[in-house]
């Protein structure tokens, strides 16, 4: 959805994230990426994936491993509806 005729509503789009649970999701997964980067890991070209999916219930304390993008993404773990 282009907006070209008016401002992107930044705040909206945000609560409408915390509204459908995404937030915790996203902020688990940058907490992640930064526990990698506190630690010196180099994880350049790499995702952080979690032993038990985040979609599932899982946290960062149930475990995560640096994977390459492509064997991450092809789990299909989406949130069942």
């Amino acid at each position: 959805m282009a907006y070209t005729k008016k401002p992107r509503p930044y705040k909206r789009e945000y609560q409408k994230q915390k509204e459908r649970g995404e937030h915790e999701s996203r902020m688990e997964r940058q907490r992640a990426r930064r526990a990698y980067d506190k630690k010196g890991i180099e994880r350049k070209g790499k995702d952080v994936s979690h032993k038990k999916a985040l979609s599932k219930g899982g946290k960062n304390k149930d475990g995560t491993k640096l994977e390459s993008p492509k064997k991450n993404r092809s789990r299909n773990y989406k949130k069942k509806k």
